[in-house]
């Protein structure tokens, strides 16, 4: 499939360049998603900055945390490129088992392979967002007791960023990134093989 909005190749103009450059930790090539927003210069500038926030320790809520919220975000929205990005890259960091990224991908807070209140209000969270655009009394309360006002506004403003990110990925038909894993690669871990 091609991409709709075709990423920038090298060599890259020069305002590209540099916000590329800002975007990419040391000399990586930079992501697809990327060099496909580096198109429009500044809005990949306007991106960087808040990207760069939401991926930062800055962040009040830790890499585990902020990962599966992330990774169960883009499931949710079919967007297997930045989910895949960021299995990729994070999930072993962030002490992600290859069933507990089954169940993100394809299951639910309910699945045996989340063992703490915290991750499966992390996933319920996500789920009320992404299905009702809302957190109903009940489940806030819950998420009240575990997070900290300030960890609560990082996590819906974390959930919508990655629905900003997946629409943009699915719509513009962006091609997963070379040797990132795919949907089918992590199966419900109920459903795996014997």
């Amino acid at each position: 499939m091609t991409s709709r909005i075709p990423p920038l190749d090298a060599p890259y103009p020069a305002e590209a360049g540099a916000v590329l450059r800002r975007m990419m930790p040391g000399e990586e090539e930079p992501l697809a998603l990327f060099r496909m927003y580096a198109r429009h210069v500044p809005l990949a500038e306007a991106l960087h900055g808040w990207g760069s926030y939401e991926l930062s320790r800055r962040l009040h809520l830790g890499l585990r945390d902020r990962e599966i919220v992330i990774d169960r975000t883009c499931a949710l929205c079919g967007c297997e490129y930045e989910w895949g990005v960021h299995v990729a890259r994070f999930a072993p960091r962030a002490g992600l088992t290859p069933e507990q990224i089954g169940s993100l991908t394809h299951g639910s807070s309910a699945d045996p392979w989340w063992t703490t209140e915290r991750d499966r209000l992390l996933l319920d969270a996500t789920d009320a967002l992404h299905t009702h655009h809302d957190i109903d009394d009940a489940l806030w309360e819950r998420l009240a007791a575990e997070f900290a006002p300030e960890q609560l506004l990082d996590l819906l403003m974390l959930c919508g960023w990655y629905h900003a990110i997946s629409f943009t990925a699915r719509a513009t038909r962006l091609a997963p990134e070379p040797g990132a894993p795919r949907f089918h690669e992590f199966p419900h871990p109920a459903h795996r093989a014997p």
